[in-house]
Protein backbone atom coordinates (compact mmCIF):
# COMPACT_ATOMS: atom_id res chain seq x y z
CA UNK A 1 0.00 0.00 0.00
CA UNK A 2 1.34 3.91 -0.63
CA UNK A 3 0.91 6.75 1.63
CA UNK A 4 -2.09 9.04 0.23
CA UNK A 5 -0.07 11.76 0.90
CA UNK A 6 3.86 11.10 -0.72
CA UNK A 7 3.05 8.10 -2.41
CA UNK A 8 5.87 6.36 -0.94
CA UNK A 9 5.07 2.32 -0.14
CA UNK A 10 4.40 1.80 3.70
CA UNK A 11 5.12 -1.66 4.92
CA UNK A 12 2.40 -4.01 6.34
CA UNK A 13 1.26 -2.94 9.41
CA UNK A 14 2.67 0.71 9.31
CA UNK A 15 0.14 3.14 8.23
CA UNK A 16 -1.76 5.17 9.88
CA UNK A 17 -5.56 6.86 9.28
CA UNK A 18 -5.90 10.49 9.23
CA UNK A 19 -8.87 12.21 7.78
CA UNK A 20 -9.88 9.30 5.98
CA UNK A 21 -6.54 8.99 4.04
CA UNK A 22 -3.96 6.29 4.46
CA UNK A 23 -0.70 8.20 5.37
CA UNK A 24 2.94 7.17 5.90
CA UNK A 25 4.67 8.02 9.65
CA UNK A 26 6.26 10.68 8.16
CA UNK A 27 3.44 12.25 6.78
CA UNK A 28 0.81 11.06 10.03
CA UNK A 29 3.31 13.49 12.05
CA UNK A 30 3.29 16.23 9.67
CA UNK A 31 0.03 16.16 9.38
CA UNK A 32 -0.90 16.08 13.11
CA UNK A 33 2.40 18.59 14.08
CA UNK A 34 3.00 20.70 10.83
CA UNK A 35 5.95 22.93 11.17
CA UNK A 36 5.02 27.26 11.97
CA UNK A 37 6.89 29.15 10.14
CA UNK A 38 6.37 32.03 12.54
CA UNK A 39 8.12 30.11 15.80
CA UNK A 40 10.60 32.06 17.38
CA UNK A 41 12.17 28.76 19.54
CA UNK A 42 12.73 27.11 15.86
CA UNK A 43 14.42 30.42 14.62
CA UNK A 44 16.58 30.60 17.59
CA UNK A 45 17.23 26.95 17.08
CA UNK A 46 18.13 26.99 13.46
CA UNK A 47 20.39 29.84 13.50
CA UNK A 48 22.01 28.62 16.47
CA UNK A 49 22.73 25.31 15.38
CA UNK A 50 23.46 26.29 11.96
CA UNK A 51 26.25 29.02 13.38
CA UNK A 52 27.52 26.10 15.05
CA UNK A 53 28.18 23.99 12.20
CA UNK A 54 29.69 27.15 10.51
CA UNK A 55 26.97 27.24 7.98
CA UNK A 56 26.11 30.23 6.05
CA UNK A 57 23.61 30.93 3.02
CA UNK A 58 22.44 27.59 1.91
CA UNK A 59 25.04 25.70 3.28
CA UNK A 60 23.55 22.61 5.01
CA UNK A 61 19.97 23.01 3.35
CA UNK A 62 18.93 20.10 0.83
CA UNK A 63 18.88 20.61 -3.08
CA UNK A 64 15.09 21.66 -3.26
CA UNK A 65 15.73 23.91 -0.25
CA UNK A 66 18.24 25.87 -2.40
CA UNK A 67 16.10 25.65 -5.62
CA UNK A 68 13.36 27.20 -3.79
CA UNK A 69 15.86 30.08 -2.58
CA UNK A 70 17.34 30.54 -5.55
CA UNK A 71 14.33 30.53 -7.87
CA UNK A 72 12.84 33.65 -4.94
CA UNK A 73 16.31 35.29 -4.89
CA UNK A 74 16.72 34.83 -9.41
CA UNK A 75 12.89 36.33 -9.70
CA UNK A 76 12.89 38.87 -6.28
CA UNK A 77 9.94 37.20 -5.32
CA UNK A 78 7.56 34.69 -5.60
CA UNK A 79 4.23 33.71 -4.77
CA UNK A 80 3.34 30.01 -2.85
CA UNK A 81 1.19 29.17 -6.05
CA UNK A 82 3.87 30.24 -8.75
CA UNK A 83 6.43 28.38 -6.92
CA UNK A 84 4.71 24.68 -5.99
CA UNK A 85 3.33 24.83 -9.89
CA UNK A 86 6.88 25.66 -11.06
CA UNK A 87 8.95 22.72 -8.38
CA UNK A 88 4.98 20.90 -8.95
CA UNK A 89 5.10 20.59 -5.32
CA UNK A 90 1.67 19.99 -3.06
CA UNK A 91 1.08 22.55 -0.83
CA UNK A 92 1.81 20.92 2.10
CA UNK A 93 5.29 19.80 0.60
CA UNK A 94 5.90 23.71 -0.01
CA UNK A 95 5.07 25.20 3.35
CA UNK A 96 7.14 22.75 4.78
CA UNK A 97 10.18 23.52 3.17
CA UNK A 98 9.34 27.33 3.50
CA UNK A 99 9.61 26.71 7.60
CA UNK A 100 12.76 25.55 6.36
CA UNK A 101 13.93 28.94 5.09
CA UNK A 102 12.08 30.95 7.23
CA UNK A 103 13.50 29.40 10.42
CA UNK A 104 17.22 29.91 8.94
CA UNK A 105 16.26 33.21 8.14
CA UNK A 106 16.79 33.29 4.29
CA UNK A 107 13.05 33.93 3.22
CA UNK A 108 10.18 35.84 4.69
CA UNK A 109 6.58 36.55 3.62
CA UNK A 110 5.81 39.90 3.19
CA UNK A 111 2.25 41.74 1.71
CA UNK A 112 2.74 43.81 -1.47
CA UNK A 113 -0.54 45.18 -2.54
CA UNK A 114 -3.10 42.60 -2.52
CA UNK A 115 -0.91 39.39 -2.61
CA UNK A 116 1.56 37.60 -0.20
CA UNK A 117 4.98 37.12 -1.57
CA UNK A 118 8.23 35.24 -0.30
CA UNK A 119 11.19 37.13 -0.58
CA UNK A 120 14.74 36.65 0.48
CA UNK A 121 16.25 38.41 3.99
Amino acid sequence: MNCERCQEHIPEGESYDHRGKTLCEDCYIGAMQPPKTCDVAAVHSAKAHRESLGLKGTEGLTDLQKKLYTYIQDNGKATKQELADYFKLPAWELENQFATLRHCELVKGQKIGNEIYLVCF
